[in-house]
């Protein structure tokens, strides 16, 4: 948005929230500040907008986004994990994509949120992804202001990202397509207990008397 109505600045979080300084015209300012709402990617709700002026200052040119900053009061609040998005759903259909059938697709609109994090600011190395160094594609994805990927926090495929593994009652791990050994599993009246994000759903064949 910054870039669209020609601003000069930076933005950058912190515990506390967004900040950004821009520079520019009182309508240019004036414009970016009435479209912040509504512009805001379709996962963003803006609690609170403040603006204020601030003394001239050398931003340089262009807009930049800046590392996050740690210090501040924690009053920032983490977003709920959100359902996968129509667009990340028919990447995981798609034959020809590089994400088909990996179930950790997420991006920016959708994916894993308040369940992976264990401190704020929301960046990747303060969640659980940090266990998982983003490939080169991924990251690529990652870095682009106009990939609908950029700064998504657990940005993920299956050469980088985590996967499905089977254990038995034991925990060990055993060999197999996860999903077939589950579907076999069920079929056969077992209990599986299927991890996910904040814990564990525990399913049975309904229709089997001695599973339930």
């Amino acid at each position: 948005l910054a870039q669209s109505l020609g601003l000069d600045g930076t933005v950058a979080n912190d515990a506390s929230g967004v900040h950004i300084h821009v520079a520019g015209s009182s309508r240019q300012i004036e414009e970016f500040t009435r479209q912040l709402g509504s512009a805001a990617p379709p996962a963003a709700r803006i609690s609170k907008l403040t603006a204020q002026p601030l003394p001239p200052c050398q931003l340089g040119p262009g807009f930049h986004i800046l590392a996050s900053r740690n210090g501040s009061a924690v009053t920032a609040a983490i977003s709920p994990d959100l359902a996968t998005c129509a667009d990340c759903r028919a990447e995981i259909l798609a034959m020809d994509n590089r994400r088909y059938r990996y179930p950790f697709t997420n991006c920016t609109n959708c994916g894993p949120r308040f369940t992976i994090t264990a401190r704020i600011p929301y960046d990747r190395p303060n969640t659980s992804m940090r266990a998982f160094p983003m490939c080169a594609d991924c990251r690529a994805e990652y870095e682009n202001p106009r990939d609908r990927r950029f700064h998504a926090q657990p940005n993920a495929c299956p050469v980088c990202g985590p996967h499905l593994s089977w254990h038995n009652a034991s925990g060990q791990k055993i060999s197999g397509d996860p999903l077939v050994n589950a579907v076999q599993a069920l079929g056969a009246g077992a209990v599986v207990a299927i991890k996910g994000l904040g814990g564990f759903h525990l399913a049975v064949d309904a229709c089997n008397p001695a599973a339930v």
